[in-house]
């Protein structure tokens, strides 16, 4: 059975939804933010049935607060992301991005050996399933702006100050 529970972070709550084969699904509360649809939307990636559970959640919750603490900004957790193969390579690479640092949209897609696929880097970095682990709150546009970020700008001016402070 897959599980989710919410993490209550500095930023607000987070969804938590993972099964056994790892996290699918870490998602920031937001305006939008429907329980019911994410819970869905975990059981279409873990294709089975979800149900409240926070001790299949306690590995995410403590990442997230040593994460929220400075500890780090790496996640040693068994991720299992759902997309397309272009999707994973790019959230494969954000997962090279150093705390504390940022990458724009190009420099992402020439990583990848995609130069020319920037627009289609910065779209698989919108779809990210795994916000904050994955972590694409580190990618910017060229000219060093802060470009788009799902769960808002100012959740995405936090991280990238949060990480600089201990990066």
């Amino acid at each position: 059975m897959a599980y989710y529970d919410l993490y209550d972070s500095a930023l607000g709550p987070i969804f938590i939804g993972g099964s056994e084969r790892g996290l699918h699904r870490i998602a920031f509360q937001s305006e939008d933010f429907d329980l019911p649809a994410l819970v869905r939307a975990l059981e279409e990636d873990a294709g089975e049935a979800a149900g409240l559970d926070r001790e299949g959640a306690r590995p995410a919750h403590m990442a997230l607060a040593s994460y929220f603490a400075g500890a780090s900004g790496d996640f040693d957790l068994p991720l299992a992301p759902r997309g397309t193969r272009f999707q994973q390579r790019v959230w494969k690479r954000l997962l090279s991005l150093a705390a504390g640092k940022t990458k724009s949209y190009g420099s992402l897609a020439r990583a990848i050996r995609q130069p020319g696929a920037a627009r289609a880097v910065g779209a698989a970095v919108g779809r990210n399933p795994l916000m904050v682990v994955v972590p694409c709150h580190r990618v910017v546009s060229t000219d060093g702006g802060l470009g788009g970020y799902l769960s808002g700008l100012d959740r995405k001016r936090w991280l990238l100050a949060h990480e600089q402070r201990w990066a």
